[in-house]
C-alpha cells in the first residue's frame, strides 16, 4: 500500500498486524514531470515499476486530451486503470466459478464412483 506521508497513521487503528512488519519508507519520484513524496512498504523495483506504469498511462492519456491538461490526463488514466481492474476482476470471478463448477462434478464423480 502506498501512502501520502500525511496520510501515515489515520485510519490504520484497528488492522490485523503482520507477523513481520515492514517498515515503510519514503520514495520520491516524478509523475508526468510532477515530484511526489510517498511512503511504502513496497521494495525499490514494485515502486519503480509502478511510477513507470502510471507514467505510461499518464502519457497515453495526455496524447488523447485535446489541450494536454494534465488534470484531464489524470481522471482519464483513473478511469482506465478502473475499467482495467473492473474487468479484470469479473474474469477472475468467472474463472473461479468455472473452477469451483469443475470440482464440484468431480467431487460427484467421486462420490458416484465409490457407490
Amino acid at each position: 500500500m502506498i501512502h501520502s506521508e500525511n496520510d501515515l497513521g489515520k485510519g490504520l487503528k484497528g488492522k490485523a498486524k503482520e507477523a513481520k512488519p515492514v517498515e515503510a519508507r519514503a520514495f520520491e519520484f516524478l509523475i508526468a514531470g510532477i515530484p511526489y513524496r510517498l511512503k511504502t512498504n513496497h521494495d525499490d523495483a514494485t515502486v519503480q515499476e509502478l511510477v513507470a506504469f502510471i507514467n505510461k498511462k499518464m502519457e497515453e492519456s495526455l496524447a488523447l486530451t485535446k489541450h494536454g491538461s494534465y488534470q484531464n490526463a489524470a481522471v482519464l488514466t483513473a478511469l482506465n486503470l478502473a475499467e482495467e481492474l473492473i474487468l479484470l476482476k469479473r474474469k477472475a470471478h468467472r474463472e473461479l466459478e468455472k473452477i469451483e463448477e469443475r470440482v464440484l462434478k468431480l467431487s460427484v464423480d467421486i462420490e458416484n464412483s465409490r457407490k
